[in-house]
């Protein structure tokens, strides 16, 4: 992983699953800040599966209920590619494909990370499909001979749990960490989920990565 040992970037570590959709619109605002930065910053997608977090995946109709929230609350259009008959029975293949692009290189395991995430909430294609994976793979010039083994995978969620990751997403900017800067999240009186766009709480994040 050779761009990883660079100390010329600001590097950004994300513990995060691919069926979070609190990850998927908080990750994008934050590639959408960097994007615009005048120092460079990596961005380090880490596999925290949530199927192994709490011993089964994200229920479909759950997930649903959330991006639907945050879709009104936030005013964002992540999610409208989402198909209820298309849900993953499980992340780590896709994981373990987002890994073989970190394997290559930082900008190819981004790539393959918010493709996949793209590919799930905007497209509305099963990324536990081994054909839809192939493509993807194909699409950023990784061949299946490339893919990391669960041992990639298992490092990253053994890492995850040493360091206290607490959810998905949860940042680290060195020895700072962050969980879900983009939004605050809340529930209201009958439970249900409230969101709002974090901007202190990702105005203090961005001054890390600046700082």
């Amino acid at each position: 992983m050779s761009e990883l040992s660079k100390q010329d970037h600001a590097t950004i570590e994300v513990f995060a699953d691919i069926t979070c959709p609190f990850t998927h619109v908080g990750l994008k605002r934050v590639i959408e800040h960097i994007a615009g930065m005048e120092q460079p910053a990596e961005v380090f997608v880490r596999a925290w599966p949530l199927e192994w977090v709490n011993g089964n995946g994200l229920e479909v109709t759950a997930v649903e209920a959330k991006a639907k929230a945050l879709s009104e609350q936030l005013g964002v259009d992540d999610f409208f590619g989402l198909d209820h008959d298309q849900w993953p029975v499980s992340t780590i293949p896709a994981l373990k494909l987002a890994a073989a692009g970190y394997a290559r290189d930082m900008t190819t395991g981004l790539a393959v990370s918010i493709e996949l995430r793209a590919a799930l909430f905007e497209q509305g294609r099963n990324i536990g499909d081994p054909d839809v994976l192939a493509e993807i793979a194909a699409n950023n010039d990784l061949a299946d001979t490339e893919r990391c083994g669960d041992t990639t995978v298992q490092a990253d969620y053994d890492e995850g749990r040493r360091r206290g990751v607490t959810g998905s997403p949860h940042f680290f900017v060195g020895q700072d960490n962050f969980f879900c800067p983009a939004l605050d999240l809340g529930h209201d009186a009958d439970g249900n989920l409230t969101a709002r766009l974090d901007t202190d709480g990702l105005a203090t994040f961005f001054a890390r990565i600046n700082g």
